[in-house]
């Protein structure tokens, strides 16, 4: 899919301050928009209400850092952490068309990806329709998403337009469709290895039947009933697959206390989940191997029922 970056067609001057820490800047600055579709960003928040006049902006996170290392640093100013960006107070001034309007600004995410500042599509067509000098603002770049970056006739494709990616986009493309593509891999061998869990569950309860035939047959030729006499086995398989269950959250729990510190700090617009959805999962495919392995036991008793009889 391909989108386009529409430019403003206007000025846009802003002052940016925090009265709690007694700075302000002030600054000539531009502004850009895409569709919502290709905000690498949160948008609970992206929504632009005209009566309100607060316009959302989402800026790059290496705007932050370089504010915090670089100037906040060399001037002895308070750092920014994106939690405090709500903090900030930002008057925003438009002029253009004979017009001069003041809205004000909210940070309401960061980028990683669009090198730009950017604010909601819908605010970018009202302000050029209202302050562009031109009737029409042509659209200054474009972004393209593609379902395989690693494939090479992209690549070729670009040159042969001379056509140029910021900051190595597509390079960065191909990493994320690597990365994927391994843990594609990695899901679908731990697919295979549990699949083979279960087999050999099942493969040794089977083995275990096969190993007392003799004391089945004596129970059956007693008055025992094929559901009394399977009832210990399907005991014993629902028992291994509860303490499987229990085994396997308790180490999903422990691991995500792990990497989830590690993601928050590296993607802090990140929404990190709970383990409800592994626990139902867990559960359900507890109920479903439980299920069948009980079956295919009962199944075993009844055919050494029906022979011996």
């Amino acid at each position: 899919r391909m989108g386009v970056f529409t430019p403003s067609g206007f000025k846009v001057f802003a002052g940016l301050g925090m009265g709690s820490a007694g700075m302000h800047l002030s600054t000539e600055m531009f502004f850009e928009s895409v569709p919502d579709e290709f905000v690498d960003a949160r948008l609970d928040k992206w929504q632009y209400d005209e009566n309100a006049r607060i316009i959302p902006i989402i800026i790059p996170r290496n705007y932050l850092n370089l504010y915090n290392f670089g100037y906040a640093q060399s001037r002895n100013l308070p750092k920014i952490t994106e939690g405090m960006t709500s903090l900030l107070s930002i008057d925003i001034q438009i002029q253009g068309n004979g017009r001069t309007e003041r809205y004000k600004g909210n940070i309401a995410g960061f980028s990683n990806r669009l090198n730009t500042i950017l604010v909601p599509q819908s605010f970018m067509t009202q302000a050029n329709e209202r302050y562009a000098s031109d009737a029409e603002t042509k659209a200054s770049r474009l972004i393209i998403e593609v379902n395989n970056p690693a494939d090479s006739s992209i690549a070729a494709y670009f040159q042969g337009k001379k056509y140029e990616t910021e900051d190595n986009k597509l390079d960065a493309g191909k990493t994320t469709y690597f990365l994927r593509l391994i843990v594609g891999i990695v899901l679908g061998i731990g697919l295979f290895i549990s699949l083979l869990s279960f087999y050999l569950l099942m493969l040794s309860v089977y083995l275990l039947l096969q190993k007392n035939t003799d004391k089945l047959e004596n129970l059956l030729l007693i008055g025992y009933s094929p559901a009394k006499v399977a009832f210990p086995y399907q005991v014993l398989t629902v028992g291994l697959n509860m303490a499987v269950l229990l085994s396997a959250v308790i180490l999903v729990s422990v691991m995500r206390g792990f990497y989830t510190g590690v993601l928050s700090a590296l993607f802090p617009q990140l929404e990190i989940g709970t383990i409800i959805p592994a626990l139902i999962v867990g559960v359900w495919l507890f109920l479903g191997v439980s299920l069948i392995n009980s079956t295919l036991i009962k199944r075993k008793v009844l055919s050494v029922w029906t022979c011996k009889g």
